[in-house]
């Protein structure tokens, strides 16, 4: 029971960091993966079918594209990232940008192919400007977030970024604190590393970044081994 009351907390208490103060009278407040969905999704399709109108938030209104994801349905690993930016918005997947080809690059250097992982995103509209997601926006997008990863499934989720950190992990952590540790959510493995786009601006990174895959890669490799 107190395991039950410490969750609550930290749930509460990363709510309060991302700015939402009051919840509706009819929302259940637990884990996001914990969420039910009546019927469950069958597919991604399905899923990208359900959100291709959204209107739940705001960003609706300046969008091209819903970016909903990317890769296989079997996907071992999968990468969340923050939003997407211009690139994405434009052609509708994610990680197209410059951001995304430096995770491709990444990837390559760790031997990882990126057609077999699956790529999202916390949010699935793009930002104006590529701002940071507001807490509305995140909240109205985890509903999606939390279907693809109940039918995916993976072994392993790597977050990139503070904002995919702290909303995975359900954590108000910094993201310094957060890296260089295995954590669990759900009998899933969850990684934290830099946001590709964050490396861009601040080279001097790049190699704690390396730390991170080169732990990603040693995972994902011994899983490859037990598969």
């Amino acid at each position: 029971m107190v395991d039950v009351w410490e969750d609550l907390l930290r749930y509460l208490e990363f709510l309060k960091r991302i700015g939402v103060n009051t919840l509706p009278a009819r929302k259940n407040i637990r884990r996001f993966l914990d969420l039910d969905f009546t019927p469950p999704p069958k597919s991604l399709a399905e899923i990208e079918e359900e959100i291709k109108n959204c209107t739940r938030c705001k960003l609706h209104r300046t969008r091209k594209n819903i970016v909903l994801g990317e890769g296989p349905e079997t996907a071992r690993l999968m990468f969340i990232g923050e939003a997407p930016g211009k690139d994405e918005d434009l052609e509708g997947r994610p990680f197209v940008g410059r951001a995304g080809q430096l995770l491709d690059q990444m990837l390559n250097t760790v031997g990882i192919n990126r057609s077999e992982v699956y790529i999202t995103n916390v949010v699935k509209c793009r930002p104006p400007g590529n701002r940071t997601p507001q807490p509305d926006e995140i909240e109205a997008c985890l509903p999606y977030l939390t279907k693809q990863i109940k039918l995916i499934r993976p072994a392993i989720i790597c977050t990139l970024g503070r904002v995919a950190a702290q909303t995975v992990l359900a954590t108000t952590s910094d993201l310094g604190s957060l890296r260089g540790k295995i954590h669990e959510l759900d009998d899933i493995k969850v990684l934290v590393t830099y946001h590709p786009a964050y490396l861009l601006r601040n080279n001097s990174q790049k190699s704690a970044a390396f730390e991170d895959l080169k732990l990603l890669k040693k995972l994902y490799g011994d899983l490859c081994k037990i598969s």
